[in-house]
């Protein structure tokens, strides 16, 4: 793989030269997949994977993370315009399954059908089922270890499988399993 190469030398041919040329690059990737498993499945490579796998940073998804939301929101807003108090709530109570990209939609839109410099709840347009408040997370939703484990068992360690039985989302549910100190197999 030509690309293992190069992150392991910092050296490549360009394609139809016979001449070597160094490069020094950082890269950056990011991804929703479970690597481990696809390595496990034969469907990602090992050796590719440690390559890139220097620094891992796990993100959360927006909806475990209702701090982050309305700043993220005021970021996302021109500088004439701010948020009322009742859609920054409006805000945090919404599920955001699009996560962040879906609240940047939203708050671009807000910007263009708000009739003022102040963005309501109606110019927000989210769905009525934001009105409802929104646990908060885990709250109702955090299995203990020996359910973790069961369904972890059952669903022979497939983390998706899993994740969706518990009602969560799978780096949940590996958060949880590390919390609850459950070995990855």
């Amino acid at each position: 793989m030509k690309l293992l190469r190069v992150l392991e030398t910092g050296r490549f041919e360009r394609l139809g030269s016979n001449r070597e040329r160094q490069v020094k690059v950082r890269v950056v990737s990011a991804t929703n997949a479970d690597l481990p498993a696809m390595i496990r499945d034969g469907t990602f490579r090992e050796d590719l994977y440690y390559r890139l796998n220097t620094v891992e940073l796990v993100l959360p998804p927006l909806a475990e993370r209702p701090g982050d939301i309305v700043p993220l929101a005021e970021r996302f807003l021109a500088s004439d315009k701010s948020l009322s108090s009742a859609a920054a709530t409006a805000l945090q109570r919404h599920p955001w399954p699009g996560n962040v990209r879906e609240l940047r939609n939203v708050i671009q839109r807000a910007q263009l059908l708000a009739t003022g410099s102040r963005i309501e709840v109606a110019d927000l347009n989210l769905p009525r089922t934001a009105a409802a408040p929104r646990p908060a997370p885990g709250a109702g939703n955090d299995p203990d270890r020996a359910r973790i484990e069961d369904v972890l068992a059952r669903n022979h360690g497939v983390i998706a499988q899993a994740a969706a039985e518990l009602g969560l989302s799978r780096q949940a549910l590996y958060r949880r399993r590390d919390r609850h100190g459950i070995p990855r197999e």
